[in-house]
């Protein structure tokens, strides 16, 4: 398929891969066609050609399903429009919400091998009545652009992996539980932890079984409802310590021990898999690799390889600030125009109680609003009035049911059916005071995210992005100072995008660190 060597400006390139190549359909902004449909067989070299002359907006059904196939293939595209992470936006929207499919791994090594794809014409209609869903709000096309970068930001994470020393883990599992073993069975320390629990009650006990235990317990005149952590540690008596012990011991092995390893680290990379938009304040899940809950052991194992060191950056105070930027209320701008956003809120509310004033924000932001909390609540209504509006009336519409939107447009789930009949209107209402901030936040960061890959993508010497969380990026780098200059700046251009001239200032505490776990130095950013 020849390209002709210029950028065409609101064109967009539909990509419908089929059984043994694609279908490619050029379209205009409004998503109608503006050329005939063409077929390739090879779809990495057609895709290459396409992106090095034009940089397009692809379209794609799926990028969790299409691009790690082009990425496979050495692969990468600048931009795209992914029909099902805006379908599940402008869905919620209109009141039919769906949760975001977990993504699907494809570890097959042929590039768009015989399975069911869509028709391109089914898909090209789909992609016309998104665009004429979001029209001109300007939000919301922000919003999609935003979702869609993350889609393909997650599938190069995955395909890149984070940097994860497999020697490390080995000696982790190793210290922890003894050598593997050959048939799956318990290793060695785990029996011998299990053995300690059971001559703690003089009797066979298996710990891994709550029935056993709370029986056990019941023997010896302990009532137990469960075994939770909280409620063990209550207990004064000899089998507890085993107990809490074989248990972290048994998360080990289960979550992150062998199996784990040769499932989800390859060539010293862990590759997982994200979800982009997996919650339903825009927040990423991640599907079986748990890369968004990684324990504070394995952190040890991930450390940057040699002649190389990680940006860790996260931002402070995020959703506070997001609170004073949303609702414009001119003190807490004000506030949040300082590094510790806490402390000028304490001097201007609390008497300089800094303690009080955190506790007084987050209880606005979550619905904490009982005993201490609502008499802070109280003061923090008289000097910030329009911000704590904000999220009032937020919590209001959720109490009668109703949907609230942040601040690009991503809607909250209706209410079920069943709630409109026994719900809890003030749990409603906690979720939805809190979802307008979260999921702002959210936003927030993924524009920051979006801005960081394009500039580690023009500047691939200073680094490659192999990590995000809720508000957190971590870079992969030779030049630890050019990627941290990359952060910050990202995270400027992601204030303008949303909030504009604005006061508020989004700090970002960056870190310089060969190991994910290491402490911060003493010299941090």
């Amino acid at each position: 398929m020849s390209v002709p060597k210029r950028t065409l400006v609101g064109v967009r390139t539909v990509l419908v891969p089929d059984g043994g190549g694609a279908t490619l359909i050029r379209t205009d902004e409004s998503g109608d066609p503006a050329g005939v449909p063409q077929r390739t067989e090879d779809v990495a070299a057609t895709v290459r050609e396409i992106e090095e002359a034009e940089h397009p907006r692809w379209v794609f059904e799926d990028t969790a399903r299409a691009y790690p196939l082009l990425l496979a293939a050495g692969v990468r595209v600048q931009r795209s429009h992914d029909l099902t992470l805006t379908g599940a936006l402008l869905d919620t929207r209109a009141g039919r919400f769906v949760p975001v499919a977990e993504a699907p791994v494809d570890d097959r090594i042929g590039l768009f091998d015989a399975v069911p794809w869509t028709a391109p014409d089914v898909v090209l209609e789909r992609h016309r009545a998104q665009v004429a869903a979001i029209g001109s709000d300007r939000r919301l096309r922000l919003l999609v652009a935003a979702e869609s970068a993350g889609g393909l930001a997650a599938a190069e994470m995955s395909h890149d992996g984070l940097p994860f020393s497999t020697e490390a883990h080995l000696a982790l599992l190793a210290d922890a539980l003894g050598p593997r073993t050959p048939d799956h069975t318990p290793p060695a320390r785990l029996r011998e932890v299990a053995d300690e629990v059971s001559a703690a009650f003089g009797r066979p006990v298996n710990p891994a079984s709550q029935p056993e235990v709370v029986a056990a317990f019941a023997r010896e005149g302990i009532e137990l409802g469960s075994t939770r952590k909280y409620l063990l540690r209550e207990i004064e008596h000899p089998a507890v310590e085993p107990l809490l012990r074989y248990r972290d011991l048994a998360k080990l092995h289960s979550t992150n021990g062998w199996t784990w390893l040769d499932a989800w680290v390859r060539g010293n990379r862990f590759r997982p898999v994200y979800v982009p938009g997996g919650v339903v304040s825009g927040r990423w899940a991640s599907r079986g690799g748990g890369a968004l809950q990684i324990p504070k052991a394995l952190r040890t194992s991930v450390i940057a390889e040699r002649g190389h060191t990680f940006v860790i950056a996260d931002a402070g105070q995020l959703e506070p600030r997001i609170l004073a930027a949303m609702s414009a209320d001119a003190r807490m701008m004000a506030a949040a125009g300082a590094d510790d956003l806490y402390a000028l809120v304490a001097a201007e509310a609390f008497g300089g109680d800094r303690a009080k004033a955190k506790i007084a924000i987050l209880g606005v932001l979550y619905g904490a609003t009982a005993g201490e909390a609502r008499a802070l609540l109280t003061m923090l209504r008289r000097r910030f009035p329009v911000a704590v509006q904000l999220v009032e009336d937020a919590a209001r519409a959720g109490e009668r049911g109703e949907v609230v939107h942040s601040l690009l447009g991503r809607a909250c789930p209706p209410p079920s059916d069943s709630w409109w009949s026994n719900g809890d209107a003030h749990a409603r209402g906690r979720f939805t005071r809190n979802f307008v901030v979260q999921a702002t936040a959210s936003e927030w960061a993924l524009c920051l995210l979006a801005d960081l890959r394009r500039r580690l993508a023009d500047s691939p010497d200073d680094g490659e992005l192999v990590f995000f969380q809720h508000d957190e990026v971590v870079v992969h780098t030779r030049r630890p100072d050019a990627a941290a200059v990359h952060v910050l700046a990202a995270a400027g251009a992601a204030t303008r995008l949303l909030f504009g001239d604005t006061p508020v200032r989004f700090p970002m505490d960056v870190e310089i660190r060969d190991c994910y776990a290491e402490p911060a130095p003493s010299n941090a950013r």
